[in-house]
């Protein structure tokens, strides 16, 4: 039986101030939708808080979501983004999928966010 996590978001500590939160997903996995053959990445955030912040533990298991979904890089990339910027109503973000070379191809997929421009 699968289950699917979410994503929850907490107060930001920090709302005086702008700053920037990188974050680093090393062991990113999906699946080709292709072949199924499994993809292996890193996925980057960087964004600049609001009112709330992601909390980390529900990321790392909302990012176990992916791991047997056949999915592919820019749509994936995009996914994270928006269910984030959904979520936390970021002042800006960025996500970085930088998947691993797969039959002599390597892919780097940003997708960025910024809503002081709208």
């Amino acid at each position: 039986m699968s289950t699917e996590y979410e994503l929850e978001a907490v107060p930001n500590p920090g709302k005086q101030r702008d700053y920037t939160i990188d974050i680093d997903i090393p062991e990113f996995t999906c699946v080709c939708p292709n072949t199924g053959l499994p993809d292996f990445g890193t996925i980057r955030i960087s964004y600049v808080p609001d009112e709330q912040i992601v909390e980390l533990k529900s990321l790392k298991l909302y990012i176990l979501n992916y791991r047997n979904k056949g999915i592919f890089h820019e749509a994936v990339t995009n996914k994270i983004l928006d269910d984030l910027a959904d979520l936390l109503k970021p002042k800006q973000m960025r996500v970085t999928g930088d998947f691993h070379p797969r039959g002599g191809i390597k892919t780097v997929v940003t997708a960025e966010l910024n809503t002081e421009d709208q």
